[in-house]
């Protein structure tokens, strides 16, 4: 019996990338075409670009605070 790896796939290009890869991710789950087999991996893709996605949001979020604390846009640093 053949195993797929748990390659982590790589992370997106951009904030808008996440968005449109959950978009079709959210599209395919709610077809209810994928196979039982495939709905795992694809919410667990799911929740790492939904975490992406915050985590993006946050930091924008982070720099606006600063902006508004200091009167100065710092220059953003992504992690």
């Amino acid at each position: 019996m053949s195993r797929k790896t748990n390659a982590s796939p790589a992370q997106p290009a951009s904030y808008g990338d996440a968005v449109q890869q959950l978009e079709q991710l959210i599209a395919g789950l709610e077809s209810g075409q994928l196979p039982l087999e495939d709905l795992l991996g694809q919410y667990q893709r799911g929740t790492e670009l939904l975490r992406y996605c915050r985590d993006r949001l946050q930091a924008v979020e982070d720099q606006v605070k600063v902006l508004d604390e200091e009167g100065t846009l710092k220059p953003w640093m992504p992690e």
